[in-house]
């Protein structure tokens, strides 16, 4: 399936209504927060400490992406998602304490699955070394925390039909766990 989404509808059609599965395309508007392992290390020290977040995580949306500099005309650079797995150790926090996308590339570990099923979440896939045609699809960016970061500062962006693939639903589907199968079996 093709869906047009807003970040806002995301707690209806993931959580209320598990409508989206392995395999559907999402076009994502709204706002995203990016955030990559230095980011995530602070966010996880700062709720262990009981100090305020950067932003709210409930029903939020990361990005795995440490975007460029945006050149003249532009609001942001380059802009492809990072590594998803360097975000494993803290996943299962941040999605416990109510985000309900990330936004990466790349495999995920047992706990970020079972952290997905259980808060009835969603791992998207973005297109990885297209950070040029990905930053085509951000209207705006603002560093909101830890600037010293540079560019794993995090950032709240706008997403315009941003283009996506649900590869962990929160029907315990797994595109890399089914994909594996497929090659297995030739």
């Amino acid at each position: 399936m093709m869906y047009h989404l807003h970040t806002a509808e995301l707690p209806a059609v993931v959580r209320a209504q598990q409508k989206l599965r392995v395999g559907d395309r999402v076009l994502l508007s709204g706002t995203v927060y990016t955030a990559r392992d230095a980011a995530h290390k602070r966010i996880v020290a700062a709720m262990g400490k009981g100090e305020k977040l950067p932003f709210d995580l409930q029903d939020a949306a990361i990005y795995f992406a440490g975007p460029t500099a945006a050149p003249p005309g532009r609001p942001i650079g380059a802009c492809g998602p990072t590594t998803s797995g360097r975000m494993d150790p803290f996943s299962p926090l941040l999605l416990d304490a109510g985000l309900i996308a990330m936004i990466g590339k790349g495999e995920r570990n047992q706990a970020v699955c079972e952290a997905i099923i259980r808060n009835r979440a969603v791992y998207f896939c973005a297109v990885g070394g297209a950070g040029a045609l990905a930053a085509a699809h951000i209207t705006s960016c603002e560093v909101i925390a830890y600037p010293e970061l540079g560019c794993e500062s995090v950032k709240r962006l706008e997403f315009s039909d941003f283009p996506l693939l649900v590869t962990i639903d929160n029907h315990g589907g797994n595109i890399f766990n089914e994909s594996k199968k497929v090659f297995a079996a030739k």
